[in-house]
């Protein structure tokens, strides 16, 4: 892992995901490495030439940066994070992620989390101090053989459903994105979340280009399919409601 401390002129950022006010990404690039994932991109703007999930640049100065952008901007929800996991391994060394959520909460901004990492957990004490926060768990699939294939680095799908229990526990509103589909069988996922989240969000494989040599290779091509998308998302939707959980399709 080729690791650069970076300085950062802004860190929060104005976004048009539906819902969300602002963005905050502590990091460039992502030790969990998925292959799928859309995030790449940013590689067009940053120069990087390594593998993506081969490097990553830690943003030092984003709390002091933050503060600073906090202090004029207009009360909003902040997304940690959109082009990187806030928890990823890097997290426990640096802490950049915490000390952002300190000085968020020192403005009480609302904050949304979305991570594959029981990292999170180690702000519990700064997360019940929020008025206005929900921390998701990505669970892509049921299937620890498929996380290990498309999510290499990442913790395992069992250690992000036991966050998701602890956190209910613990009072915090959370929710699971369902997104891209891997496949997944629908009502063995929706038996595994059941009552620990309070939503749930359903999103297909935006990007297949990435992974179609990868799913051939396996003899998955099927799980590509639009048919697969739409007919195992809608029945997720319906066994979700039914256990009297929100969904979101966001296809």
């Amino acid at each position: 892992m080729i690791v650069r401390e970076i300085l950062s002129k802004t860190v929060m950022t104005k976004t048009a995901i539906p819902g969300l006010d602002y963005c905050v990404n502590p990091y460039v690039g992502c030790g969990h490495g998925c292959r799928y994932c859309y995030a790449t991109f940013m590689k067009r703007f940053t120069g990087h030439k390594e593998p993506w999930g081969e490097f990553i640049d830690v943003k030092v100065n984003a709390p002091l940066v933050l503060r600073r952008q906090l202090k004029r901007a207009k009360p909003g929800l902040v997304s940690l994070s959109t082009v990187t996991d806030p928890y990823q391994p890097i997290e426990k060394k640096y802490q950049i992620t915490r000390k952002c959520l300190e000085a968020l909460l020192e403005y009480q901004f609302p904050v949304s989390i979305l991570t594959r990492s029981p990292l999170c957990l180690r702000d519990l004490d700064l997360l019940k101090q929020f008025e206005t926060i929900d921390v998701g768990l990505s669970i892509t699939t049921h299937d620890e053989g498929m996380r290990k294939i498309f999510e290499r680095n990442s913790p395992s799908i069992a250690s992000r459903v036991e966050t998701l229990k602890i956190l209910h526990r613990e009072k915090i509103s959370t929710y699971a994105f369902i997104g891209p589909m891997l496949p997944l069988d629908p009502a063995e996922l929706v038996e595994r979340l059941k009552g620990l989240v309070g939503e749930v969000l359903i999103d297909r494989m935006n990007y297949s280009n990435k992974v179609k040599a990868l799913y051939r290779k396996l003899g998955l091509e099927r799980y590509l399919e639009d048919d697969y998308f739409h007919l195992f998302g809608n029945e997720l939707k319906s066994l979700f409601e039914k256990a009297g959980i929100r969904v979101t399709m966001i296809f």
